[in-house]
């Protein structure tokens, strides 16, 4: 049985993060405890989303960023509960990565994605560690060239991809689809075309659905129709 994930994503909020890691962590229990799972495949693919266009290309710190949306006072809480929630999914938030606008760094997924999906979720990977576990710059080139060497990517045509401009017409348009479907918050995952979920959701919700499809499954009736889904972390 095959199960598609498609995440809607934005490179530098903390909440994919931790998204990908709870979906991670549900296939994982879900092929080790369902009859039968550990066979079925699952693919994940990500789409960008714009969740503030309008943030400059030069990075700013993330304390200065989040105390003038949220007020100074209170980012030391606010750092301390997402550290809170990264260490149950293993993630070691550094919360210092500079905060700007994320296009080249969609555009360097887009590359990514023209090699394969393995490609495309490796990068995700290291994209993800570097900002949020090593305080990497989202809007440095260096940094994304780095990111996509260590992802195993062309060093040189990495460069150029994003010297170029290359895969930006691509990111706009994907961003304008999930406008278009409705997609207001990230990070967003949509199983199996059947079920949408919004937010870093629990993997007990990501792991009800897959058991749903794959009893629908088997008892030949398809995915079925499933009801949406929110209430997770999202922004």
């Amino acid at each position: 049985m095959a199960i598609d994930a498609i995440v809607t994503t934005y490179s530098h909020l903390y909440q994919c993060y931790l998204g990908k890691k709870r979906l991670e962590r549900a296939i994982s229990i879900y092929k080790a405890t369902v009859p039968s799972a550990s066979a079925d495949i699952f693919t994940t693919t990500w789409h960008p989303f714009y969740l503030d266009p309008t943030l400059p290309k030069t990075g700013t710190d993330p304390k200065i960023h989040l105390g003038n949306k949220y007020g100074h006072d209170r980012v030391a809480m606010m750092h301390a509960r997402i550290k809170a929630l990264g260490e149950a999914e293993g993630i070691n938030f550094s919360l210092e990565g500079n905060i700007g606008n994320t296009r080249d760094a969609h555009r360097l997924i887009q590359l990514a994605k023209t090699k394969s999906n393995e490609a495309e979720n490796r990068l995700i990977a290291e994209l993800f560690k570097a900002h949020f576990e090593d305080a990497g710059d989202v809007t440095s080139l260096e940094f994304l060239v780095a990111v996509g060497e260590s992802a195993g990517l062309d060093k040189a045509e990495t460069r150029a991809w994003l010297e170029g401009g290359k895969g930006g017409d691509e990111v706009d348009a994907e961003v304008a689809d999930a406008y278009r479907k409705g997609v207001s918050g990230v990070p967003n995952f949509t199983i199996n075309d059947s079920f949408d979920v919004s937010g870093a959701q629990d993997p007990d919700v990501f792991l009800a659905e897959f058991i749903r499809i794959k009893k629908a499954s088997s008892a030949g009736g398809g995915d079925g129709v499933s009801q949406d889904a929110s209430g997770g972390l999202s922004c």
